[in-house]
């Protein structure tokens, strides 16, 4: 075959957790030609698109940022290479299992659908927690407020995380199994806890837990109403699978398993959704959240059910459109290997852009 050599002046970049290619943000209108998800039963709530070439912002809720812009939770991976054991971590986790939104409006089992947070300010008096971690939580106080919007609701026997944002000083505090104390004046008690300081990269200590199995924060991960509303999540997206192996990988720095398979995952893992995968048939509120998987991804924060995204529970959500995402199974999504990004093991920073001219040669 002869071949043709024109020199050309190209911008390589090298992968980076605020690389951002020059892409614009319109809502895709072809029809894809395999699936076609139902229409919802209820019109749609109207999507605020970012103008094109406009550049993604940082995620910010309550007028904090939730963690710097160069963190690893606000870093895009569409440009990452696949982790080698990508096929054998998707099989694990179910090839065909399909994919599950796991936040809505209304109850389900009597609680709210998702994982609720909590606003307060400086004049939130703090609380005490005993926990039955206590070696691998950070013990406190913590600025409970009365009557906190807790996981599954009050009753709740699951997780009951409780999720504090103290909106004076940008830290987040949160709790996993969380009870109110049977007597007043007596300490809540806890599973373990974690308090995060949102202007930091620091991460917690190699090996300890978090309010989630893999140590990591819960807030930043979560799908919330709004920033879909805007027209752009720009950041990763908390998910679960029945099992992982005995091992983590940065960011996260704890497991929760007693089985060493190198097919099962690690706690940490980073998964993206195709970049061939045809969204265009969505309705443009969930192509936001399809857009995020596959620029930002999905990390791996604990054990549960096969492929359940988390959000934060709303009224507004449509369930019946939520729904539409099931058709997402596992084979729409590979694992990504992300440690280029990292710079330090005990930091949730990650590598900023360079660019080198090289030539392209077209074949």
């Amino acid at each position: 075959m002869k071949r043709l050599l024109i020199p050309l002046l190209s911008l390589v970049f090298i992968l980076s957790c605020s690389f951002i290619p020059p892409d614009t943000l319109p809502v895709e209108t072809e029809p894809p030609a395999a699936i076609q998800p139902p229409a919802a039963t209820i019109a749609p709530p109207v999507v605020t698109l970012p103008p094109p070439g406009a550049q993604p912002v940082p995620p910010v809720l309550a007028g904090c940022p939730i963690f710097p812009p160069d963190n690893i939770w606000n870093a895009r991976v569409d440009w990452l290479p696949l982790d080698p054991r990508s096929d054998e971590y998707i099989v694990s986790i179910g090839t065909e299992e399909p994919f599950h939104m796991d936040f809505g409006s209304g109850e389900w089992d009597g609680g709210p659908i998702g994982i609720p947070y909590n606003l307060v300010d400086s004049t939130q008096a703090p609380s005490a927690v005993e926990f039955y971690y206590p070696e691998e939580s950070d013990p406190g106080p913590y600025p409970i407020p009365p009557d906190p919007l807790i996981e599954g609701g009050p009753d709740a026997d699951g997780d009951r995380h409780i999720l504090i944002l103290d909106t004076d000083a940008c830290v987040l505090y949160e709790l996993y199994d969380a009870w109110p104390p049977e007597n007043a004046g007596d300490p809540w008690s806890a599973g373990s806890g974690a308090i995060y300081d949102l202007a930091s990269n620091a991460l917690r200590p190699a090996g300890w837990t978090s309010a989630d199995a893999a140590g990591l924060p819960i807030l930043p991960g979560l799908v919330r109403y709004d920033e879909v509303l805007s027209g752009r999540i720009t950041h990763a997206l908390r998910f679960t699978v029945p099992q992982t192996r005995t091992d983590y990988v940065w960011p996260a720095r704890h497991f929760a398993s007693e089985d060493d398979n190198p097919n099962l995952p690690p706690m940490g893992q980073r998964f993206r959704l195709r970049a061939n995968y045809d969204i265009s048939g969505f309705d443009p509120f969930l192509q936001v959240i399809l857009r995020a998987m596959k620029e930002y991804g999905i990390i791996l924060a604990d054990n549960g059910s096969p492929w359940y995204i988390s959000g934060v529970p709303d009224e507004r959500w449509d369930n019946d459109l939520l729904h539409d995402l099931d058709v997402l199974t596992g084979e729409d999504f590979e694992a990504v290997d992300s440690s280029s990004l990292m710079i330090d093991p005990d930091s949730g920073a990650c590598r900023q852009p360079t660019a080198t001219y090289l030539p392209s040669i077209l074949r």
